[in-house]
């Protein structure tokens, strides 16, 4: 990443500093982010900014657009659909090209070094990225033996939910895993059972 756009990122800077967000990825698939003049090897995509409570964020895109690819995926790894949909609206609000503030990306909002440990080159093709991000779910409830834990550890990582024991006292965190399971009980009935 450049380091105007961290700055931009980060720090918030004035309209007239740019005018988008550009990626693009090269041979060797490292994701590069600019936001300054790009040529015809980038894309523009929107970076997503999340919200501070359950129900907050509307969707940005159909919801059940990827509904299919959900179910294929969370019944590869055991886990309930609606759960992997609930997370993709918690973190995305279904938007696949979303970028948070701190670098995560996709629907599934992997970082970096999450997606790369995952084997998601791709992570902002949607197959790749609700594959990778079912995964880590899945080892995130392996390890816990909760939702409420796992989606703790998904948020805030698995050292924070190993120091506290539990959910951490973060309210971001407090805040994601109840606006989690507010949107599981509400996809719930999206997927057969």
């Amino acid at each position: 990443m450049t380091c105007a756009l961290v700055a931009l990122l980060l720090l918030g800077a004035a309209p007239a500093v740019a005018q988008g967000v550009f990626k693009y990825t090269d041979d060797r698939g490292v994701v590069h982010f600019t936001n300054v003049s790009p040529d015809d090897r980038y894309t523009q995509i929107r970076v997503f900014q999340s919200s501070n409570g359950p129900g907050r964020v509307r969707p940005r895109g159909p919801v059940k657009t990827y509904d299919a690819l959900i179910a294929r995926t969370a019944q590869s790894q055991g886990i309930p659909p609606a759960m992997v949909k609930a997370v993709i609206h918690a973190e995305s609000s279904f938007d696949p090209n979303a970028v948070s503030r701190k670098g995560a990306m996709g629907l599934m909002q992997l970082m970096p070094a999450t997606a790369s440990g995952l084997g998601v080159s791709r992570p902002f093709r949607a197959l790749d990225n609700i594959s990778g991000g079912t995964r880590y779910l899945r080892m995130m409830h392996d390890r816990y033996g909760s939702w409420a834990w796992a989606l703790a550890a998904y948020n805030a990582g698995p050292t924070a939910v190993d120091k506290y024991r539990g959910i951490p006292p973060f309210e971001e965190t407090r805040k994601y895993v109840q606006r989690v399971l507010t949107y599981y009980r509400r996809y719930d009935a999206d997927f057969s059972r």
